[in-house]
């Protein structure tokens, strides 16, 4: 593999308004009493050279996490793809060697620990722009790995076509879909959206400690 953690930049996604939690900040709910963001900084910070947060509002209630909170650089919640791109300009602005970005969900709390060097190896390999995350037979676009180069070209998508759907964009680029395992029946993309997917993922990190141990 030719590229190397210091080419790859990584994002946390946080900006979305979480309606099936109750709304509010859906990474600061907490499992085994930790905040869901705290097992994401934990799993993807040491595969990045660099790692932001990417959320709305007021920076301060994540000041305990150490990180960089970057919020939207284009206004209304216009979802993931909005977070990318604000990733991708961010990392264009403070990290001009970087080549990739990395971006992560920030709900799923059992990410493989090689993630990012997965997709990266992949489109090396495939000659890719892109890569995105797959598990079980379905693609995880939100854990995706994304070339600088394309930053332009989705801030013309995104404000003079609408584009919001990250599907809807990648689909114009050539990508690299990497495949990671279901191990025991966890997915390592398993994400809590609703309240009761906090129990289903305590259950989880139950089954993973005892296989570890």
């Amino acid at each position: 593999m030719s590229g190397a953690i210091k080419d790859v930049t990584g994002v946390l996604l946080a900006g979305g308004l979480a309606r099936r939690m109750g709304g509010g900040d859906k990474c600061m709910r907490k499992l085994a009493g930790r905040p869901l963001l705290e097992h994401l900084i934990d799993a993807v910070q040491p595969q990045v050279s660099e790692l932001i947060l990417n959320a709305n509002g007021e920076a301060e209630r994540f000041g305990k996490f150490g990180l960089r909170v970057v919020p939207d650089i284009i206004d209304g919640y216009a979802g993931p793809l909005a977070g990318i791109l604000t990733g991708l300009q961010w990392t264009k602005n403070h990290v001009p060697d970087a080549k990739w970005m990395a971006s992560f969900a920030t709900d799923a709390p059992f990410v493989p620990d090689n993630l990012v060097s997965q997709m990266l190896e992949s489109v090396e390999a495939n000659k890719a722009e892109l890569a995105c995350a797959t598990s079980g037979g379905r693609a995880h676009p939100v854990f995706g790995l994304w070339s600088i180069a394309l930053l332009d070209q989705l801030h013309s998508a995104m404000i003079n076509e609408d584009i919001r759907k990250i599907d809807s964009w990648t689909s114009r680029y050539k990508l690299s879909e990497v495949s990671f395992e279901v191990e025991k029946g966890i997915d390592p993309f398993f994400n809590v959206n609703k309240p009761e997917n906090l129990e289903e993922a305590e259950h989880f990190l139950s089954v993973k400690d005892r296989l570890i141990g």
